[in-house]
């Protein structure tokens, strides 16, 4: 996993076969035909509504989202309009959204199923994991439409699902496609530090960025987000329990709030050990270190030698992060669970090892600030700058 602060256990998945011989077959068969239907459906329920009547349930509740803000960098053609996709998920008026459709935007309009508009407030955002929450007054003598929100960890690869937004400001625009991956950590993004998107073959297009992607029984399972603008039919969501997760923190807070150590790189793990033959041990090997942050205090070295192995990048030379608090980085699942466990203002000790030494460096973790790398290209320059690569992904509007 690339950043030091998040690491997600990977899903896992199993096969079983069973072999049944004999009268075992028969009996089996027999107690099949004797059940009732509504039995044997209770077992597995599924979702197959008629397109058309899902889009009728859905889309009412799905918004068009437009927002406007100035670029005061630029001399000429200094407003910035950015136009996306959202879904209510309060009677309150509570709309879900991407963080780069809304984020330091100065006026956010949304425009209902029905055709009336409304300004919009943001509430709070979060561009790490480009989900951002606004809010707009509820019509008078009405009351707004809701989506339904699934269980996206019980997502499998092949279910059908539909995305339902505002394509290049077509509204309410339904395209259909297929789950075709899950867990999808995907390298160069800020978002892929910590996120494992929703791979689909829906067609998502600019516009649809903040609208919902959803399963055959009409409920949300995950935010539209980005493309590959080099391939066809691939898009990318972000899981909706992510962020049911955060929407309380957003709401109250504005912001998520998470620890701060300031390191990206990789695992060093035997295998790598033994092709490089150098003087390395297992642990988390310190690639780039972020200006301004703990671990740049307490004098940590990133990499200087980049290093291609059957296609994966390294960048050798810098600090390996063997211990943290006492815990061995040997394991990704281990260091998940340590690393959850940070909290803001709590003190952290790293066991490194550097040159053939190892020492400790002991640090208070502060708040994470947002960072350049976390923004969209265009709204980077009212940031400093960071060290690091530019997003391959492409962010629909």
């Amino acid at each position: 996993m690339a950043f030091l602060g998040y690491f997600l256990a990977p899903v896992a998945s199993f096969h079983e076969e069973r072999y049944v011989k004999g009268w075992t077959a028969v009996a089996f068969l027999l107690l099949c035909l004797a059940a009732p239907p509504a039995a044997l459906a209770e077992e597995r329920p599924a979702c197959a509504k008629p397109l058309p009547e899902l889009f009728k349930e859905a889309s009412p509740s799905v918004v068009f989202v437009s927002a406007v803000g100035i670029d005061p960098f630029k001399v000429t053609d200094r407003v910035v309009t950015s136009i996306g996709s959202g879904f209510i998920v309060d009677a309150d008026g509570l709309i879900l959204t991407n963080s780069h459709v809304v984020f330091r935007r100065g006026a956010i309009t949304v425009t209902l199923d029905d055709g009336r508009t409304a300004p919009a407030k943001l509430l709070g955002a979060d561009p790490l994991l480009d989900i951002a929450v606004i809010r707009i007054p509820v019509p008078a003598g009405g009351r707004l439409p809701v989506s339904k929100l699934a269980d996206s960890d019980a997502l499998q690869v092949g279910e059908e699902v539909v995305a339902i937004g505002n394509p290049l400001g077509l509204d309410q625009t339904l395209t259909r496609g297929i789950v075709s991956g899950l867990n999808r950590t995907l390298p160069d993004t800020p978002m892929s530090r910590m996120l494992p998107f929703i791979q689909t073959d829906a067609a998502i297009n600019p516009g649809n960025s903040g609208g919902p992607l959803l399963n055959r029984c009409g409920e949300v399972v995950g935010i539209n987000t980005a493309v590959l603008p080099e391939a066809q039919n691939l898009g990318f969501a972000v899981p909706i329990n992510i962020a049911k997760g955060i929407l309380p923190q957003l709401v109250e807070k504005g912001r998520v709030i998470r620890p701060w150590v300031g390191i990206s790189g990789k695992f060093v793990d035997k295998e790598l050990q033994s092709l490089l033959k150098l003087p390395l041990v297992e642990g988390f090997l310190v690639e780039t270190i972020e200006p301004g942050s703990p671990a740049e205090k307490a004098e940590l070295r990133g990499g200087r030698l980049p290093i291609k192995i059957s296609g994966e990048e390294f960048l050798l030379g810098g600090d390996i992060i063997t211990h943290l608090n006492g815990q061995k980085l040997d394991d990704t699942d281990k260091t998940a669970a340590v690393i959850k466990s940070l909290k803001v203002g709590e003190k952290v000790r790293l066991g490194v090892f550097r040159e053939g030494e190892t020492f400790e460096a002991e640090f208070t973790l502060p708040e994470r600030p947002i960072l350049p790398g976390d923004l969209p290209p265009e709204d980077r320059r009212s940031l400093l700058p960071m060290r690091g690569r530019l997003p391959f992904l492409s962010l629909v509007p």
